[in-house]
C-alpha cells in the first residue's frame, strides 16, 4: 500500500518478492543475528519442499535459543563450565529422546521438526540445569549440520582439536 509516497507493508505474509517491495538481505541477518541463525531459521520455516511465506519475526526465536544452547556450556558470568561428573537418569532421557529424533528427521529431511525438537530439549536441559559433558558433548554433534559455526566453537571449548565434523554422529539408547 502506498502512502504519501512511502510503502506501507500490512499484516499479510507474502512470498519474498522485489514487486512486492519486501526483499529480506541476508547479509543484514547475519549481521544482526549471524549466519546459524539464519541457517537454522531457514529450517526451521517448514519442509524442504514446501513453499512458505517469508516472515523475518520467527528469527528472534531461534537466536534465543542459539544463547540459551550456549548457556548450558556457560556459568551466570559467562564463563565456560562444564562438568566431568555422572549424568542423571532424567538427562540421559533427554539426550537419547532428542538424538532419536534427530536422527530420524535427518533421515528423512524434517529439518524443521529437528529444530523444534533442539528446542524443547534445551529448555528441559535448562531447567534441569545441566552442565555436564556427556550430555552436551553429543548435543554439540547432533547440532553441527544444523548450526556450524556455534557448534565447532563449543566442540573447542571442549578441548577437541580436530573439528567437530570428524566426530561419529551419537547414537541413542
Amino acid at each position: 500500500i502506498l502512502e504519501d509516497g512511502k510503502y506501507i507493508c500490512g499484516a499479510a505474509i507474502e512470498k519474498m518478492s522485489k514487486s512486492y517491495f519486501n526483499v529480506v538481505n541476508p547479509d543484514d541477518i547475519i549481521d544482526t543475528y549471524g549466519a546459524d541463525t539464519l541457517r537454522m531459521y531457514e529450517m526451521f520455516l517448514g519442509p524442504l519442499e514446501a513453499s512458505k511465506p517469508w516472515n523475518t519475526n520467527g528469527i528472534d526465536g531461534v537466536f534465543k535459543f542459539l544463547r540459551r544452547f550456549w548457556s548450558l556450556f556457560h556459568d551466570e558470568k559467562g564463563n565456560f563450565h562444564v562438568s566431568d561428573s555422572e549424568p542423571t537418569r532424567a538427562e540421559q532421557k533427554v539426550l537419547h529422546r532428542t538424538l532419536k529424533k534427530i536422527e530420524h528427521d535427518i533421515e528423512h529431511f524434517s529439518f524443521n521438526t529437528s529444530v523444534s525438537e533442539f528446542m524443547i530439549c534445551v529448555n528441559e536441559l535448562v531447567s534441569l540445569k545441566t552442565n555436564k559433558r556427556q550430555i552436551l558433548e553429543p548435543l554439540v554433534i547432533a547440532l553441527a549440520p544444523f548450526a556450524p559455526h556455534i557448534a565447532e566453537e563449543l566442540w573447542e571449548k571442549l578441548g577437541h582439536d580436530k573439528t567437530v565434523f570428524d566426530a561419529s554422529f551419537p547414537k541413542y539408547n
